[in-house]
C-alpha cells in the first residue's frame, strides 16, 4: 500500500481540528453505546481546557496522521503510559492509520522507559486493539456512563 499519510506530532494550532475529528468519529462510531450522561462526559473530556493547558506544556501528547493537509487521524497519550483517545476519520479507516498510530505512540512511551501501554476502549474499538496486540485486564464496565474495556499491551514483543 502507498502510504500517503504523515504522522507526527501535533501543532498547538492542531488541537481545536483533532479534538473536532475525535468528536466527529465518536459521534459516528461510539455513542450509541454510551449513556446520554456518557456521551456528555465524553464530550466535556475533549473541551477540558485543562488538559488543553496540558498539552501546550508537554504532559498530554499528542499526535496526528495527515493526509493532503487533512489531519485524518489522531491519538493522545496522558500519564506517560495511557492512549486517552485515538480515532481515525471514517473515510480512512482500514487503511494502517490506526495502526501506525498505536505504533508511534509505543515509541515515544519506550523511549520513555514504558513497559506497557493501557488503554480503556469503547466497545466499537475493543477488537482493533486485541489485533495490535493488547489483552483484557478485567470486564468491560462502566465509568460515567461510558462503557469501556480496560486493557493493557506489553512491549515485550519477544
Amino acid at each position: 500500500m502507498d502510504k500517503r499519510y504523515a504522522v507526527r506530532l501535533a501543532k498547538t494550532d492542531e488541537w481545536e481540528d483533532a479534538m473536532a475529528l475525535a468528536w466527529r468519529t465518536f459521534k459516528k462510531f461510539v455513542a450509541d453505546d454510551y449513556s446520554e450522561v456518557g456521551v456528555k462526559e465524553f464530550y466535556d473530556f475533549i473541551s477540558d481546557n485543562n488538559i488543553y493547558k496540558m498539552f501546550l506544556i508537554g504532559e498530554y501528547k499528542l499526535w496526528v496522521a495527515e493526509l493532503d493537509g487533512e489531519i485524518v487521524g489522531m491519538i493522545s497519550v496522558r500519564t506517560k503510559r495511557h492512549i486517552s483517545l485515538l480515532f481515525v476519520d471514517e473515510k480512512h479507516h482500514r487503511l494502517g492509520i490506526g495502526r501506525d498510530l498505536i505504533y508511534t505512540a509505543s515509541e515515544y512511551m519506550i523511549e520513555n522507559g514504558e513497559t506497557f501501554a493501557t488503554v480503556n476502549a469503547s466497545p466499537y474499538g475493543v477488537n482493533f486493539y486485541h489485533a495490535v496486540g493488547f489483552k483484557d485486564t478485567g470486564d468491560e464496565y462502566i465509568d460515567s456512563g461510558m462503557r469501556v474495556t480496560p486493557m493493557r499491551w506489553d512491549f515485550n514483543r519477544n
